[in-house]
């Protein structure tokens, strides 16, 4: 599968471009960005082609990996889901359930396989244990802290669109990711309130009869940073493994995942329209925080 990357900053030079080029089954053919320069200079690096135009890109390969901020990630997914490109996208899939449906919409119509990167779900300890958790029954509570300390710390992922959306965008998908899957989709978002910095604390009433909490960050001191999750229920206590792989293995596991999809037909659990039910739990969360309705 020929394979084009959408982004130049710091993910996609950390993560994608490693894992596109590293990956056996895929053909990584070229790179473009909003910064022309960034794009010449990336694509040199993996001795691949920059290109000025994303179109030409979209119609020159299978897929489409995409490294850039969520709004400009939900155009850009679907102006190449319309040109038939496959679609490896990063997380959340969009910063308005509207952006968010038009991906779902069009990579629908075009019948092109999706993907969304979830970290969390494609790292081998953590996606078994979220396998075994969703097969049993009886869960009564669970919660998860997300806390980065991006913003308290010399990180490369201070980014823009993280100080506008903060820690509810940026590593809520991580926990809605994991929580889902074992306690069911969410009924109702029934609490959200700000806490130090951009940190939020969320309640959510699940589908399958649990509720759960979320504490999420990226202003934390870096002493107190990391993430953990817990379940109780009446098969006991199950905490969240950590995993022994970073961002390229799980990446290139994702990259597997679309591949799978694209020659099946069969949709992934974390295809776009699980990323829109994501952005919609977000936004549920962001209107509370925002003193409007759920």
């Amino acid at each position: 599968m020929r394979i084009g990357l959408l982004g130049t900053g710091p993910w996609a030079q950390l993560a994608h471009a490693p894992a596109l080029s590293g990956h056996e089954e895929l053909d990584f053919a070229g790179v473009w960005g909003r910064r022309p320069e960034a794009a010449k200079e990336l694509a040199e690096r993996h001795g691949v082609r920059a290109y000025d135009d994303a179109d030409e890109l979209f119609a020159d390969v299978d897929a489409v990996a995409v490294a850039l901020p969520p709004q400009v990630q939900a155009e850009l997914a679907a102006r190449a889901a319309r040109a038939g490109c496959h679609l490896l996208l990063d997380k959340p899939l969009a910063p308005t359930v509207e952006q968010g449906r038009a991906v779902v919409e069009a990579v629908e119509e075009a019948g092109v396989a999706s993907v969304v990167f979830f970290t969390t779900r494609f790292q081998p300890e953590p996606e078994a244990w979220i396998t075994e958790q969703a097969a049993a029954r009886g869960w009564f509570t669970g919660w998860a802290q997300w806390l980065g300390a991006v913003f308290t710390s010399e990180s490369p992922f201070a980014t823009p669109w993280r100080r506008e959306k903060g820690a509810l965008w940026d590593v809520g998908p991580h926990a809605l990711s994991v929580l889902l899957p074992v306690l069911g989709d969410v009924r109702r978002v029934t609490a959200a309130a700000y806490g130090p910095g951009d940190t939020v604390h969320v309640v959510l009433d699940h589908a399958g009869g649990a509720s759960s909490t979320l504490t999420l960050s990226l202003t934390a001191p870096p002493a107190a940073a990391g993430a953990a999750l817990e379940l109780r229920g009446e098969a006991g206590v199950a905490v969240l493994p950590e995993s022994s792989d970073g961002a390229v293995p799980a990446l290139m596991r994702a990259a597997d995942a679309l591949l799978t999809a694209a020659r099946t037909g069969r949709p992934h659990a974390c295809d776009a329209a699980f990323g829109l039910r994501v952005t919609e739990i977000l936004t549920a969360a962001e209107n509370l925080l925002n003193g409007g309705a759920h």
